[in-house]
């Protein structure tokens, strides 16, 4: 049961009509966590905008498949895990990628382990990080600029990993096959 309303075109407020709109048009549907976001105009606007400079950042769709997975994985957010796992596929990264980022597992590449082990080291740490954690970061290929993006990236999730722990926002039925729980430790 979700707890906060999910809007579409007619019941959404004035300034989230059009916004809708750009995301059925874009879509084919209305995702869920964008009806929730309707419900303040101003958050799925920044939730629209913020995605869109993230998608146009210096990361390749593997990276940002590790930057938003890894988040999502970690704040343990039952709609957003199953959506960019559905979203991978549909950019064709590697399932091998998917597989273990859903699984929290260390990746393959050593460069996107990298990625991952710095996006969970600014999660976890609230953004503080060692001059270590970052010189390993930067050996791996990456630079500040990268540091500057995962923070992009998280910016993203946190609008809508809490939105979807809050709502409890159904998951939209083209991701429904992903469906994913966080293992219980």
């Amino acid at each position: 049961m979700t707890t906060l309303k999910v809007h579409n075109i007619e019941t959404a407020p004035e300034g989230s009509k059009d916004l809708l709109e750009k995301s059925l048009k874009a879509n084919g549907f209305i995702p869920g966590l964008h009806g929730v976001l309707a419900g303040a105009p101003g958050l799925l606007e920044a939730y629209q905008t913020i995605h869109k400079l993230f998608i146009d950042s210096s990361f390749d769709k593997e990276e940002i498949t590790v930057v938003w997975q890894t988040i999502n994985v970690e704040h343990a957010c039952h709609y957003c895990v199953p959506a960019h796992t559905g979203i991978a596929k549909m950019m064709k990264v590697d399932d091998a990628i998917i597989d273990a980022l859903r699984n929290e597992t260390p990746l393959e590449n050593p460069k996107l382990e990298a990625l991952r082990t710095m996006t969970l080291t600014i999660v976890r740490n609230r953004g503080h990080v060692s001059p270590e954690d970052l010189k390993t970061f930067y050996a791996a290929g990456y630079g500040e600029r990268q540091v500057l993006e995962i923070i992009l990236g998280l910016s993203q999730k946190v609008i809508s990993n809490y939105t979807n722990h809050i709502a409890n926002t159904p998951v939209d039925a083209p991701f429904q096959k992903f469906a994913w729980e966080k293992e219980k430790v």
